[in-house]
């Protein structure tokens, strides 16, 4: 499978590579990301072809944005398709990390959730200083969900799906996005959301990928039949899926580990690696346009190009549904 090749975006005009740049650890995601390093993940993205990078205000509190339309500037506007996220504002912040940050060396801001109208439309204008760019294709509503919000769940996801959308319906009317959306690790809450609107594009963050199958049976057909696409972020599941030990942001538990060996015992008999397989896997949906894998360096990103252009055995898809590591109905990748 070609990285690089492109996928329309439902209706919307946009064409997306199937592999694209999740720029999270652009922004120094668990680990200090010097500049240097962050822009050089950023322009090998775009040397290496990827034509969609994913941004978002909340990834280093501004640094991913600042480093990502650093490199993009001036670039010819055909080489890119640029998504960021709304429902998060930075405001000035004076005090160091706390130690539990997920981002350990930010910029001077914290983030506040602020899914109104006047949030959304503020969080755009913000993104488009820090960027330094003419223009954000995508917005992505970032995080909404009982898991993220807990008791306030409820409440956010009014406020969001009431004055955000509003405002995200108005900027994609007046032409100055081009699709929206819902980015968020739980698939539950983007399946509620197409009941009330009407929605681009869901960045699927973890949920949907060789270790994880649950959106197939509801949400994923339900996409199909509402046009919507989906882009899958974290196809590693947090770096289980390429030889790390974090799953869901945190240690992997027992029952995730023995299935990740599972899957590499059967991806080892196929002379496979498993973060191959988690790459190409999602792409066989015909909901999802793209995958946004993260990267810590220009290393990582040649090997994930390289995975992707691995051949993939019937055989081992065969395998791993009778191993029970596959749903019995996910369409995988042609041999």
């Amino acid at each position: 499978m070609d990285p690089t090749s492109l996928r329309p975006l439902g209706e919307t005009g946009l064409r997306v590579s199937v592999m694209g740049l999740g720029a999270a650890q652009v922004g120094g995601l668990f680990r200090p990301m010097p500049e240097a390093e962050g822009r050089a993940i950023v322009e090998g993205a775009v040397q290496a072809g990827l034509r969609y990078i994913d941004t978002a205000p909340f990834y280093g509190y501004g640094l991913s944005e600042r480093r990502v339309g650093d490199v993009l500037r001036g670039r010819d506007a055909a080489t890119w398709t640029l998504s960021t996220k709304v429902g998060r504002r930075l405001t000035p912040h004076h005090e160091p990390a706390a130690p539990n940050d997920l981002w350990p060396d930010p910029l001077p801001f914290r983030a506040e959730f602020d899914y109104s109208y006047d949030g959304i439309m503020r969080s755009y204008e913000s993104s488009l200083h820090r960027l330094g760019l003419p223009r954000i294709d995508i917005l992505f509503l970032h995080d909404i969900g009982p898991v993220t919000h807990g008791d306030e769940h409820a409440r956010h996801t009014e406020t969001a799906l009431t004055g955000g959308y509003r405002a995200l319906d108005e900027l994609r009317r007046n032409g100055d996005i081009r699709a929206f959306g819902i980015g968020a690790n739980e698939w539950e809450i983007c399946d509620y959301a197409l009941d009330h609107g009407h929605w681009d594009v869901f960045l699927l963050a973890g949920r949907y990928t060789l270790l994880e199958q649950t959106p197939l049976d509801r949400f994923l057909p339900r996409c199909l039949e509402h046009g919507a696409q989906v882009v899958v972020g974290g196809p590693f599941n947090s770096g289980i899926l390429a030889g790390g030990e974090t799953w869901n942001y945190g240690a992997a538990p027992p029952d995730i580990v023995d299935r990740v060996e599972r899957l590499r015992r059967i991806c080892s008999a196929h002379d496979v690696p498993v973060p191959a397989a988690a790459l190409q896997f999602p792409l066989a949906h015909p909901a999802v346009a793209s995958v946004i894998p993260g990267l810590q360096s220009n290393e990582e990103l040649h090997a994930n190009v390289a995975m992707m252009g691995m051949p993939m055995p019937s055989a081992l898809w065969d395998d791993l549904r009778r191993a029970g590591c596959l749903h019995p109905d996910a369409p995988t990748p042609a041999a």
